[in-house]
This record gives C-alpha cells, sequence and structure tokens, in this order.
C-alpha cells in the first residue's frame, strides 16, 4: 500500500475520492457542457449510485480518483484519475480496481474532468502532470495512456503540454478516439530538460 496518496501542486490538493462527496461531482458530471466529450450527464441520483464504483482503488491504492481542491480557500475544480483503460465496453472496468496490490493488466490512463467554472486556468494541465509525476515516481508502470475525442482540441492540448505523444487512433470506451501515450524514460528526459526552469 503507498502510504502517501494526498498530491498537491503549487495550487492544489489532490485527495482519494470518499463515499460522501458525490455531491462535489455533481457540477460536473452533470453538466452536459462538462460531459460533452466524455459521454451523458449523470443525475444526482445516478452519481450517488455509481459512487460505489467511483471510490475503488487499486494497485495498492495507486488507481482511482482524486478530487482536486484548491489550496486557497479550498473549492472544488474536478478530479482526477488514474485508472484501468476500457477497450470495448464504455465505461472503467470497476472490477479490475479489487483493493489489492497489483496493477491490471489493462494500460492505465490518466485523465481529468474540470467544473465548468475552473476551465481556462489551467488547471486540467497541472493535474495532468501531477499524476504522471505520482504515476512514475511512485508505482511501477513504465507507461502511462491517455484518450480523447478525436474533436476535442482542448484537451488534445493539455496532453500534449503534459508531454504525451499522440500515436494516432485506437480503441477505448468501445469508441475511436485519439491515443496519447508517455513512457517513465520519456517523462523522465522531459524532466531533466524543465530543472532549468525550477521545476522539482
Amino acid at each position: 500500500m503507498i502510504e502517501q496518496l494526498t498530491i498537491t501542486t503549487a495550487r492544489l490538493v489532490l485527495t482519494p475520492l470518499q463515499i460522501d462527496e458525490a455531491g462535489e461531482l455533481e457540477a460536473s458530471l452533470g453538466d452536459p457542457q462538462v460531459m460533452r466529450y466524455v459521454g451523458s450527464a449523470l443525475s444526482r441520483a445516478e452519481i450517488d449510485a455509481a459512487m460505489p464504483d467511483l471510490v475503488r482503488r487499486g494497485g495498492g491504492g495507486a488507481l482511482g480518483i482524486w478530487l482536486a481542491r484548491e489550496k486557497a480557500g479550498g473549492a472544488v475544480v474536478g478530479d482526477g484519475v488514474l485508472l484501468p483503460l476500457p477497450i470495448e465496453v464504455d465505461d472503467t472496468e470497476w472490477h479490475l480496481l479489487d483493493g489489492g496490490a497489483s496493477f491490471p493488466p489493462r494500460d492505465i490512463e490518466v485523465g481529468y474532468i474540470l467544473r465548468e467554472a475552473a476551465w481556462g486556468n489551467g488547471y486540467a494541465t497541472e493535474i495532468c502532470r501531477a499524476l504522471l509525476a505520482f504515476a512514475f515516481r511512485q508505482t511501477p508502470l513504465e507507461q502511462v495512456v491517455a484518450v480523447t475525442d478525436p474533436d476535442n482540441a482542448a484537451s488534445k492540448h493539455v496532453l500534449a503540454k503534459c508531454g504525451l505523444i499522440d500515436h494516432g487512433l485506437r480503441r477505448a470506451y468501445a469508441e475511436t478516439v485519439t491515443d496519447f501515450r508517455i513512457s517513465r524514460a520519456t517523462w523522465q528526459e522531459q524532466r531533466n530538460l524543465l530543472r532549468d526552469d525550477g521545476e522539482k
């Protein structure tokens, strides 16, 4: 079990999602504009029903969903995930997160969903970078992937800024999506180049 699952960035604190935090997800998962490229907006009842799955963790706690709050004031801005990537099904295969220390035999996806009020502040990039750093510093993962709707230019831009490389189209979530990937070696090379900019 990884001892420290709270992740901090310059402006945010990411904590593992808890069963009583369904209300914190409603502003993002219930917003059709936010969910435009992700799936249908969910009602509060649907979010409540999904919570037992949404709080599941695997890989000794390293896989799952984190709620992201601003350090200043504690406002929720959205969430970030490290989850097994589904291929020919349209949702995460939650049964793969069994609470144990093993990592499922799937690509592990980094992702994020932000409340509309938090858009345009660079939070998606901050969340994605933080989860990549966590994955490559705290877990044995050699690669992290991300997928996005081919029409989602904003998300493609975020992933490219975070160092993930566009590998064209692939299948995931039972759809054709754009495939991004980054290896541990590539991430480390990028970190070495950024050290002169004061990043740690």
